[in-house]
């Protein structure tokens, strides 16, 4: 899968037939009032900083008191970033401490000059946090990369996702300044 084929994918507006058993990554109660949707790239340097300085204010304030919940979905902007979506949806029961590991410490993985060389370092990371995977079984799994690129599509389609992270709150475009302050004032006035 490449570039070319994802940017043919979005355009064309072609749906790809997926397993309903492949679940969304996410965090907080179900039947929260509030549902944040996260459009992201694994390889997205802001992607990691959302997880870093803001994913852990709206878990302590609002996922953890039930008010909130989060979804993280993918848009991949590149192959690295597709095949790390891969990884993290593969194991539903870890999925978020994946997701997670892998944006708190993207630059570990993030390098390499070939495909080949991406995924080496990626399968390192994973091996080395702990995170038993069949990486190759991940890797070439097809229901899974429909599900993560049917995300993508359903990003640019219902909500012209355009960049990463793009954030949509109770199914509305978060258009501000991403950044906690911002999000909170949103969040605080649904409430």
């Amino acid at each position: 899968m490449n570039k070319i084929l994802i940017t043919l994918i979005i355009f064309f507006g072609f749906t790809i037939s997926v397993n309903s058993e492949i679940k969304r990554i996410t965090s907080g109660n179900e039947d929260a009032k509030i549902t944040i949707i996260a459009y992201e790239s694994l390889t997205c340097s802001h992607c990691a900083d959302f997880h870093s300085n803001i994913y852990p204010k709206l878990k302590k304030e609002f996922i953890n008191k039930g008010l909130l919940k989060i979804e993280f979905r993918h848009f991949p902007l590149d192959i690295a970033a597709l095949n790390a979506s891969k990884i993290a949806q593969c194991k539903p029961d870890q999925s978020l401490q994946i997701l997670d590991s892998l944006y708190s410490n993207q630059q570990s993985w993030v390098k390499g000059k070939s495909v080949d060389e991406l995924n080496i370092n990626i399968k390192k990371f994973i091996n080395d946090q702990g995170f038993k995977i069949n990486f190759e079984k991940c890797l070439n799994d097809k229901e899974i990369e429909n599900f993560i690129l049917n995300d993508r599509i359903e990003g640019t389609k219902k909500f012209k996702v355009n960049s990463t992270p793009t954030i949509i709150i109770n199914n509305k475009k978060f258009e501000k300044t991403l950044n906690y302050k911002n999000l909170k004032k949103i969040i605080e006035k649904m409430l």
